[in-house]
């Protein structure tokens, strides 16, 4: 019995630097922005500039969350509308509702992409005493693109890898739609 607890609280360590490691990763600033009513956020180093909502071209055969692509200083990049990938009821665009244009890391190098949201919010430095891991919803629900749980005054910000918001063969067609 004294064997099993000694390996309990061994497990319970490991869970705990862990937790302390992935704590230490996610700490730091994070651009937040909203989708229905929910707080977003994401690594500021992942953004390269929010840009006001333009004419999007859309692309035949792609995925209903690809809005399509825009032409940003000469660059073709795909866009993509988080609310459609998320699965939240779609909405009209508002004078708020904008693109933030991102760096996103994939098996071939970086990717530019946009991303549209309802609006920015701010800035916000969350500490790693401020986030919490996701909860587990259980083994039928993917949350591995979910940094963490950020706790800031009164209010939770899903803290998002933008790196896994597109699953492997999301991410291939788009780095084709960028090139």
């Amino acid at each position: 019995m004294a064997n099993s607890n000694a390996e309990m609280a061994v497990g319970q360590d490991v869970i705990s630097e862990a937790n302390a490691a992935m704590d230490k990763k996610a700490a730091g600033k994070y651009l937040t922005f909203r989708i229905a009513d929910e707080i977003y956020g994401i690594e500021i180093l992942k953004v390269q500039e929010i840009i006001q909502l333009q004419e999007i071209t859309k692309v035949p055969k792609v995925p209903d969350f690809i809005r399509g692509v825009i032409n940003l200083r000469g660059k073709v990049i795909p866009v993509m509308s988080l609310r459609n990938k998320f699965r939240i009821e779609d909405i009209e665009d508002t004078d708020n509702t904008c693109i933030i244009v991102v760096n996103v890391s994939s098996s071939k190098g970086t990717v530019i992409m946009g991303i549209v949201v309802d609006n920015v919010s701010e800035v916000l430095d969350i500490d790693a005493d401020g986030i919490e891991e996701s909860p587990s919803f259980g083994g039928g629900v993917d949350t591995s693109f979910i940094l963490g749980m950020g706790k800031v005054d009164k209010k939770v910000v899903m803290l998002l890898d933008i790196d896994k918001v597109l699953s492997s063969q999301e991410g291939r067609a788009i780095e084709e739609m960028g090139k």
